[in-house]
């Protein structure tokens, strides 16, 4: 909204420091502020709201060191991220962005998600909340927007530019813009790959779609879930978000810059460079809720936040076609859902074969099995941070390595 002011001030009136705001810099910066204000003035205030609601958290006794004393701490804490997100996004983005407009609906959508199986869980006081068909009928909902927004909006184009003869010619650049299933693929030369191409020639390259908006939804679906599972301990999933948040900003203004994506023969996407606002004001948000969930946590995001970021963050990826680098930058994510799926379905075999069912962990997800092990959360959450930054450096460093 702000942008839309300041650029009619500017154009208008010529109003002395309006043209900043033309730069994604600085909105970017102010994005980041003003989420960090928000977070830390109005955080303390939603968590006494939720205390004086009685939205405690109820725990089971799983046996793992001073669990038991996080019982009552106040949950649903994903709307301290969700108001830090939503009003620097709405202030300082461009709304007519079909990239940051996909980025807010995945945003309210999956909160919304969430939000229902808080409420379930703390007012009809159903531990299992939600159900999980319907918490994946919501997440296939959103694929479904997204990928058919990517696969039909003409604002969502690549810009494919003809070579050039000499790097100091004077004459303008010939560039194609084009609609797409084109994504780019990791430590690959020609980094490119065409989802048509898993169509095998079978089957027109008109129905593409088709195949690009399943794998959009089986994206949503796993990374939302990875986020949810990893926010089993004190800043865990914030702090990993936060990485992850700053890896695709960084990622986003790449793509989304004619000089450096041609510098770096990368997939240069028209308008894309807008949601390094949206990718500022959610790490500020991230950052500000740590204030209150790093150990030991004031309150915890629930599944209000915890879907919300694993969805955001999905459609973040595929908004600049950067998903198939999921594994890499989101491997914290991916590890603690592949270490219960490997759990569950290893119980469920040997019980079926042996007639007792055995566990490959002492328990899952991931960060349980430390912490049976006798790791204590605060250490293991810093470990788990800085394996993040590991791979998210591994993956920057993939724009070069080929």
């Amino acid at each position: 909204m702000l942008y839309y002011l300041f650029h009619l001030l500017d154009e208008r009136y010529n109003f002395p420091g309006a043209g900043v705001f033309q730069y994604i810099s600085f909105r970017a910066l102010g994005a980041v502020i003003t989420s960090l204000l928000i977070a830390a003035i109005f955080g303390r205030r939603i968590i006494d709201i939720l205390r004086n609601l009685q939205i405690g958290e109820s725990i089971r006794d799983l046996g793992l060191e001073g669990q038991m004393q996080k019982r009552g701490t106040p949950t649903m804490g994903g709307f301290i991220i969700l108001a830090s997100l939503l009003i620097p996004a709405l202030l300082f983005a461009k709304l007519s962005n079909v990239y940051v407009v996909l980025a807010l609906v995945s945003t309210v959508w999956t909160g919304l998600i969430g939000f229902l199986d808080d409420y379930i869980k703390v007012f009809k006081k159903n531990k299992e909340g939600l159900q999980g068909k319907f918490k994946v009928v919501g997440q296939v909902g959103l694929g479904l927007i997204v990928g058919l927004t990517l696969s039909f909006n003409d604002y969502v184009k690549i810009r494919k530019y003809a070579p050039r003869l000499l790097s100091t010619s004077t004459v303008p650049d010939i560039y194609t813009d084009i609609k797409s299933t084109l994504t780019t693929v990791p430590f690959v030369k020609n980094n490119e790959f065409d989802y048509s191409s898993l169509l095998f020639g079978v089957v027109p390259d008109s129905y593409t779609w088709i195949v690009y908006v399943l794998i959009c939804i089986f994206i949503i679906t796993a990374v939302s879930n990875g986020a949810n599972i990893t926010d089993g301990i004190d800043g865990l999933a914030a702090g990993t978000s936060v990485i992850i948040g700053l890896t695709i900003g960084v990622l986003a203004y790449l793509s989304g810059n004619k000089v450096f994506s041609q510098y770096l023969n990368i997939m240069y996407i028209p308008n894309a460079g807008e949601l390094v606002i949206f990718c500022a004001a959610f790490v500020g948000a991230c950052v500000g809720f740590l204030w209150y969930n790093s150990y030991p946590a004031q309150v915890f995001m629930g599944d209000t936040g915890s879907l919300m970021l694993g969805g955001v963050i999905a459609v973040l990826f595929l908004a600049i076609r950067k998903e198939l680098m999921i594994p890499i930058i989101c491997g914290i994510f991916l590890v603690e859902l592949v270490s219960v799926i490997m759990q569950v379905s290893y119980f469920k075999y040997t019980k079926r074969k042996y007639g007792e069912g055995r566990r490959i962990f002492l328990m899952s997800p991931l960060h349980h099995h430390f912490q049976k092990k006798g790791y204590h959360e605060a250490k293991l959450v810093t470990r788990f941070w800085i394996i993040g930054i590991i791979l998210a450096v591994l993956a920057l460093a993939t724009l070069k390595l080929r």
